[in-house]
């Protein structure tokens, strides 16, 4: 049994508050991921969890034990950082036992510790290397299974991939789905990178300039944006969101089409589509309901389909298209919109109607 409860959680450095009263509860064996742009406060929650710094105001609670005034060493916890921090002098077998050796505890029961996280990690055979006599992803599950054989009640990732190169990154995000069913720890795990957030996490916590902006499932956050910030977060390319009014029950684009609106209201709102659901209409075709027409501005061919940006009433709109549909700026786009995949935002507030 491992679960954490934040409470009223802030920090503040000087006069810039960097968390701002986050309230947030992890259950047992959950994995949730804080996810948010550099300088949103999600490493900052962390380092408090971990005892690495004090809250400004609130109480963190471990298994319903408020842990604000204990040592890092006493809250049972263990962290991977972004840079390893292995000891260069130690071997790899010495670097996952240091912790456990520095407790007292015997020799035979690190050793069967050890090799039993090496074999998790599949890292058997390097337990006699050094730290740089390995590749980064080498070092990384070196990292983790240090933490994993101190058999913590809850685990701390702070970017942990960040430093690995694109096509390794993606390796070790299977690696860490795979090790989730291994090792089924309560675990809180940072990054900016939406699409780690999207593909391990049970659920998304998305901050924004210290604040919780929304909580949810990946599926919650992708399909039901809560805000036009969260909106333009999730998703690569993000929400095109454009100026619209609603009007009755109608959508009113900027110098475009009219759509139907599922709700009633007379404001100016943000009228939100994903590049992904906007429907390629080739030339000649009948062009049923409401379209966009434009001119490609940029071709990016990514094989199995087309990102094409084009501007639509002084907007620029992405879109995902079918592989080969466009091939070179210049050519003339229409695009169908489904009204039923549109999103709608208050333009004063950003928030969702």
């Amino acid at each position: 049994m491992a679960t954490l409860s934040l409470r009223g959680l802030s920090k503040r450095f000087g006069t810039i508050d960097a968390v701002r009263s986050i309230d947030l509860d992890v259950a047992d064996h959950e994995f949730v991921v804080l996810v948010g742009p550099s300088g949103c406060g999600k490493s900052t929650i962390l380092r408090m969890i971990a005892g690495l710094e004090e809250p400004t105001e609130g109480e963190m609670f471990i298994d319903g034990a408020v842990v604000n005034d204990r040592e890092p060493k006493d809250r049972d916890i263990a962290m991977v950082f972004q840079d390893y921090a292995l000891y260069p002098h130690m071997t790899v077998a010495e670097n996952m036992g240091f912790a456990l050796r520095y407790r007292g505890i015997a020799r035979a029961e690190i050793r069967r510790r050890v090799d039993h996280a090496a074999r998790l990690l599949e890292i058997e055979t390097l337990l006699d290397r050094t730290p740089r006599q390995l590749s980064g992803g080498q070092r990384q599950r070196v990292a983790m299974g240090r933490a994993i054989v101190r058999d913590p009640k809850l685990f701390l990732f702070d970017e942990p991939l960040s430093n690995l190169d694109a096509k390794l990154r993606v390796q070790m995000r299977t690696e860490l789905r795979k090790l989730r069913i291994r090792v089924p720890t309560t675990t809180v795990y940072v990054t900016h990178d939406q699409v780690e957030a999207m593909t391990l996490a049970d659920r998304i916590v998305i901050l924004n300039h210290g604040r919780v902006e929304q909580v949810g499932t990946p599926e919650d956050v992708y399909d039901m944006p809560a805000s036009v910030f969260v909106a333009g977060f999730m998703g690569a390319p993000a929400m095109n969101l454009l100026p619209a009014r609603l009007q009755g029950r109608q959508v009113v684009l900027a110098n475009g089409p009219t759509l139907p609106a599922s709700r009633g209201g007379d404001l100016d709102i943000w009228c939100g589509v994903r590049p992904e659901d906007m429907t390629f209409v080739p030339q000649g075709a009948p062009a049923n309901g409401a379209c966009l027409h434009g001119t490609a501005l940029t071709v990016e061919p990514l094989g199995a389909d087309t990102l094409v940006s084009m501007v639509v009433a002084d907007t620029e709109v992405a879109c995902r298209l079918p592989a080969r549909s466009v091939r070179r700026a210049g050519e003339a786009i229409t695009l169908a919109i489904d009204p039923a995949r549109i999103h709608l935002f208050d333009r004063t507030s950003g928030q969702r109607l």
